[in-house]
């Protein structure tokens, strides 16, 4: 990983790999070595990164996931939380506690792209009124793409880092199709304007 920051100039970003909360304490201890741009974390691991970058430069994000209810959130994504019984909070509650632990981000996955639309909504605006990120992710794929991105901006996010894996990765090769990137940046662009 060294070697590809430094060709990169460090735009890093550290995984839990579909969201396993098992990974949660390998990216905190990556994230203190690597010092990445980016540190992907389940809600209860934010804090320990955090205090492992030793820094407030780094994005971190924490995960949280839909509920089935608008304005309300799961946060019992970790290692231990995810196995017990669900911890459903209102989103403007879970956003101030990851801003309490040196959170920059709320990741929401599995949003399903846009299959519970009005919490994701939902969310956005959480997110717009607490001035915090966010990183829309799951399901996001070349058709849903703007229309997620849309619904954060006009709800007034000030920064949003949509995650689109599988669905611009070519099944045969394993490799990325390029030209669905470029759409996805043509796509950014159009919105910004």
């Amino acid at each position: 990983m060294r070697d590809y920051a430094a060709l990169i100039d460090n735009a890093l970003s550290i995984g839990l790999g579909a969201g396993d909360p098992r990974q949660s304490a390998m990216v905190s201890e990556l994230a203190a070595v690597l010092q990445p741009q980016h540190v992907n974390q389940v809600f209860t691991g934010v804090a320990t990164s955090r205090a492992l970058l030793g820094q407030s430069q780094t994005v971190v994000n924490g995960l949280v996931s839909p509920s089935g209810t608008p304005g309300k959130v799961k946060i019992s994504t970790g290692p231990l939380s995810s196995q017990a019984a669900e911890a459903i909070v209102p989103i403007d509650s879970a956003i101030a506690m990851l801003q309490d632990m040196g959170g920059s981000s709320v990741k929401y996955f599995p949003m399903g792209g846009l299959s519970a639309v009005a919490e994701y909504r939902a969310v956005a605006e959480a997110c717009a009124r607490r001035d915090f990120w966010l990183e829309p992710t799951g399901g996001i794929d070349l058709h849903n793409f703007a229309e997620i991105v849309q619904i954060a901006l006009e709800a007034g996010v000030s920064k949003v880092i949509p995650h689109v894996y599988s669905s611009i990765i070519d099944s045969a090769s394993g490799e990325t199709r390029i030209d669905d990137v470029r759409q996805l940046l043509a796509t950014c662009k159009a919105l910004l304007q």
